[in-house]
């Protein structure tokens, strides 16, 4: 297996450090609001890696932390004459609630930074007592200087950051592009105790001390949105391979492409930020997972209505002849295409294996639906449930099957049977207000030679 190594800007093969054990490591969100599409990009992306990787036989131990102190939160907490505690806790919860919508469900731990303070504090620490830190008047900062390789991992020098470097002067700095490690208190503001006074952690600090405490100094894989390259990657980097003196911090380096909302960049300035919970009103959480995949993770991805669509009628051709399928009670006598749809099988294989190309794969399994379609009624009942597992098992880690449960099953095959009575005994109109009503439902149905089979996406 292979994967993209933003770092060396390679395809690198997948070797970890332990055989078949993989320690992957995700920025979380900072909750100060609801999730929306880009997150969704991202996490329903890392789902689906960590999902492919446990399908392949390897041992994941995914570790997501969640920045639940910071400006933006403490901001939002004043805005709405709340606490930063009951704001991060009320959008923890939201973001929780909109993953397991999208059945991102392979992350092992979601670590908070406010339950780590001691590990933070601990490597703050022991940065400034190997000299990579030191302490001013209104916190405690990275002396970006003493890391000659900053700027590594987004192929910046380090001159040309500092020359390029546009913030507000902090005359307590040594440098501009010093980060900050501990912010001492201001009034109004949350904080903790430590050796440099009452205050909180900087962004870039939360991450190295919850993924030392997990994994120690070196693990397998970092992922994130491209958009954290530089400086949250960067610093990083600067401060685990710091405080440890050793390097690689970590393997490789995985980063989704930024999405967008018809080809403008989604911000609250713009007027264009989709939540995910205002979309699943309007369209399924498979629907949703099936268009975030079917662009590859690292390259730009463009929201739009009509791509939803696209992506919708898409998934409903998987989605119908699964189901047709799964409720067939007479076979052919066998379509002597089995050989094709193995390589194409294989193919798709090779495609997840190949850095993670969900198109590609996706080509190949509407290449098998399509020959199941084209021959279907000469495929033997042994061929039938082998294309069945190949859906299935493309399901375990793309997750875009709809999940029916034997109750909703009984209940379907009861309306259904009364729909059919309508339509032997002519009455058309009741049998088609069955159809409406269901339709209403997002639940559509197909008559066949052989019954009526129903569905939904």
């Amino acid at each position: 297996m292979k994967i993209f190594d933003t770092m060396d800007r390679t395809k690198k093969d997948l070797i970890t450090v332990k055989d078949k054990r993989i320690n992957l490591f995700v920025c979380g969100p900072t909750v100060y609001d609801y999730s929306h599409i880009g997150h969704a990009r991202t996490y329903v992306f890392f789902d689906l890696f960590a999902s492919y990787l446990r399908y392949r036989g390897y041992d994941v131990f995914y570790l997501q932390n969640i920045t639940d102190i910071d400006d933006k939160i403490i901001k939002k907490a004043s805005e709405t004459n709340s606490s930063p505690e009951n704001v991060a806790e009320k959008y923890f919860r939201e973001y929780l609630k909109d993953m397991e919508i999208l059945m991102v469900n392979s992350v092992n731990i979601y670590a908070p930074a406010t339950h780590y303070m001691d590990e933070i504090v601990d490597q703050i620490k022991r940065l400034q007592q190997q000299g990579y830190a030191y302490e001013t008047g209104d916190g405690v900062y990275f002396e970006v200087n003493r890391f000659p390789d900053y700027g590594k991992l987004s192929h910046q020098k380090l001159e040309e950051i500092i020359a390029g470097y546009r913030v507000e002067i902090n005359e307590n700095k040594k440098n501009p592009v010093d980060f900050a490690l501990w912010k001492k208190k201001k009034e109004g503001e949350p904080y903790w105790n430590s050796p440099w006074g009452e205050g909180r952690p900087g962004w870039h600090i939360e991450d190295t001390a919850i993924t030392e405490h997990y994994f120690g100094p070196q693990y397998d894989i970092h992922g994130g949105g491209a958009d954290l390259i530089f400086p949250h990657h960067e610093c990083e980097i600067a401060q685990m391979e710091s405080v440890s003196g050793r390097k690689p911090m970590v393997r490789y380096w995985m980063h989704t492409g930024l999405l967008t909302i018809r080809s403008e960049r989604m911000g609250k300035s713009m007027g264009n930020v989709i939540r995910i919970r205002d979309l699943t009103e309007r369209y399924s959480p498979w629907v949703i997972r099936y268009f975030l995949l079917s662009s590859h993770y690292r390259s730009p991805i463009d929201f739009s209505y009509e791509n939803m669509d696209r992506a919708m009628e898409s998934l409903e051709k998987i989605v119908v002849i699964y189901r047709k399928l799964k409720n067939r009670r007479t076979f052919g006598n066998g379509s002597k295409i089995m050989n094709e749809m193995e390589e194409e099988w294989n193919l798709l294989i090779n495609d997840m294996d190949d850095d993670l190309n969900t198109p590609g794969a996706i080509s190949h399994m509407m290449k098998i639906i399509n020959l199941a379609n084209r021959y279907y009624s000469d495929l033997s009942e042994v061929e039938s449930k082998r294309i069945m597992e190949m859906i299935e098992d493309m399901n375990k880690f793309f997750k875009i099957l709809p999940e029916i449960n034997e109750n909703e099953e009984k209940l379907m095959n009861h309306i259904l049977s009364i729909r059919e009575m309508m339509r032997k005994r002519k009455e058309y109109e009741i049998a088609d207000s069955i159809r409406n009503e269901l339709n209403l439902m997002k639940i559509k149905i197909e008559d066949t030679s052989e019954g009526t089979v129903w569905y939904r996406i």
